[in-house]
């Protein structure tokens, strides 16, 4: 057999299950692989809230999105609403898709700004229809409409969903715990792992999804790891499930608290619930009544306490090892980027896959695109923390007055004086994404783009209207959130 033949996934959950139906779907039948995992261990299974690149994981894999939604008990996510954020009961909205009309030169911002500053615009949010269709409670895909969405859905179910998918394309999964694991005496690479049942499984390529325990990567190859709970000093949180109280929003909702935040992520049969949290400053018990006393329904489920060090495993890629998911780092889902992490990471994985040695300029090439995104999301965090004026608990007072990444500093002093943000290489989020935070958490820039004025008053004014006019007509079609799920992915009750 050729090297590199034999993957083995240790984990399942969904960074396990990701991985095998993408490394199935691109290597058919010429590699073998092998998920172990065991009905023994939990995994953390909160990650219910994505991005709009998750659908083009799906895609990848040939999968109908009705199909998945009513297996998943999918509902539909528009952008996220930050309550409490800048100040107490601030509401804003960091929305997918465009917010009004962007040029090649300078987007829209600039020109709202202007517009604002003449007393002729409406809020900035106003002219989003992503937000407009949120507000309203309405869905509907259209591409010409501009609106770009993500999903909520249950983890749990995602991963059984793909690990059907796999097993049909020929992965093999084992039951089992990993008692030992075996490496080669000459270069240290992983060799084998041992289950305690005393069978042992060989492996050329070894996918670390073990999670928060990084079985693989820390334990065995001990890597290191980076620690930025300096930056992010949230390192807990408890989750519940909730009944459904009324038809889903098509937004997640994270509620500012005194020492953290809140979740709330609709699902078509439940409610995921869940408060991320500093423990320097609250502890368990009172963290788990807090959460508690803010719900809008029963529980279905005790609460969960999750405890976490937010960071980066200093070579997600060592040796023949790869971690994905929370083995290679843990960044709070604030954004809900953890899903968008192990895809980019498998992904990555599949186009520098080695063939018959590995080579380390690959490797290398590797964990500096899984360095930089990390890093870039990690700013993007650190700023609805950093951006804040709340001065009503110690917690709040640390995150406004710490010290912050020059590459963030860089930007948001950009920001303040120019209006614009300038995306580097691939990072995640686009220009749009960090002047939302920045305007909905209180920065008003100093200035616009000079190209603003090449439109006169009543052009920029007519603009304005005819984005407002443009999004009326689609608003008055779209069909209710709830109606569109009826009609296009109703899933049975569980």
């Amino acid at each position: 057999m050729k090297n590199n033949q034999r993957i083995i996934i240790v984990g399942g959950g969904s960074a396990g299950w990701m991985a095998a139906a993408a490394l199935s779907n691109a290597f058919g039948t010429t590699k073998k692989i092998i998920l172990i995992e065991s009905d023994a261990i939990g995994t953390v299974g909160v990650g219910e809230a994505t991005i709009p690149a998750v659908k083009s994981f799906n895609k990848l894999l040939g999968i109908d999105e009705a199909e998945f939604m009513r297996n998943t008990q999918g509902t539909f996510k528009l952008g996220i609403q930050f309550e409490n954020w800048g100040a107490q009961g601030d509401v804003y909205m960091h929305p997918f898709g465009l917010v009004g009309k962007d040029s090649w030169m300078a987007n829209f911002q600039h020109f709202w700004l202007k517009a604002n500053r003449m007393g002729v615009a409406k809020s900035y949010f106003d002219y989003s229809l992503n937000i407009r269709t949120a507000n309203s409670d309405k869905f509907f895909i259209d591409p010409n409409s501009g609106v770009d969405y993500a999903y909520h859905f249950d983890a749990g179910l995602y991963a059984a969903y793909l690990r059907k998918y796999s097993e049909v394309r020929g992965v093999v999964r084992i039951e089992g715990l990993i008692d030992t694991v075996q490496t080669h005496t000459d270069n240290g690479f992983i060799q084998s792992v041992t289950l305690n049942s005393g069978q042992t499984i060989e492996g050329d390529i070894f996918v670390d999804c073990s999670g928060f325990r990084a079985l693989l990567i820390e334990h065995t190859l001990h890597t290191g790891f980076e620690d930025w709970s300096h930056w992010l000093p949230c390192d807990r949180a408890v989750a519940v499930q909730t009944e459904s109280v009324s038809e889903p929003i098509p937004y997640t909702r994270s509620i500012a608290h005194q020492s953290g935040w809140q979740w709330r992520i609709p699902l078509q049969h439940r409610v995921g619930n869940g408060l991320v949290y500093c423990s320097r400053y609250l502890n368990d018990e009172d963290a788990k009544k807090l959460l508690l006393g803010n719900l809008d329904g029963a529980t279905r489920t005790e609460p969960r306490l999750i405890k976490f060090r937010t960071g980066r495993a200093i070579k997600q890629w060592n040796k023949n090892c790869i971690a994905i998911g929370l083995s290679s780092g843990f960044l709070e889902p604030l954004e809900s980027t953890s899903l968008h992490l192990i895809q980019t990471g498998i992904v990555r994985l599949i186009r520098m896959f080695p063939g018959d040695d590995i080579n380390q300029s690959e490797v290398e090439e590797y964990n500096r695109q899984s360095q930089f995104e990390y890093e870039r999301i990690r700013d993007f965090i650190i700023l609805h923390y950093h951006v804040t004026q709340r001065t009503d608990s110690p917690f709040w007072n640390y995150c406004r007055t710490m010290s912050i990444p020059d590459t963030l500093a860089r930007k948001v002093q950009v920001y303040k004086n120019t209006t614009s943000v300038f995306k580097e290489q691939d990072e995640l989020f686009h220009e749009g994404s960090w002047q939302q935070v920045m305007l909905g958490q209180g920065i008003t820039p100093r200035s616009y783009h000079p190209v603003v004025d090449k439109l006169s008053d009543d052009e920029l004014v007519r603009l304005l209207k005819s984005i407002e006019k443009e999004h009326d007509q689609y608003l008055a079609r779209f069909p209710s959130h709830q109606q569109f799920i009826d009609h296009y992915c109703k899933a049975l009750a569980p």
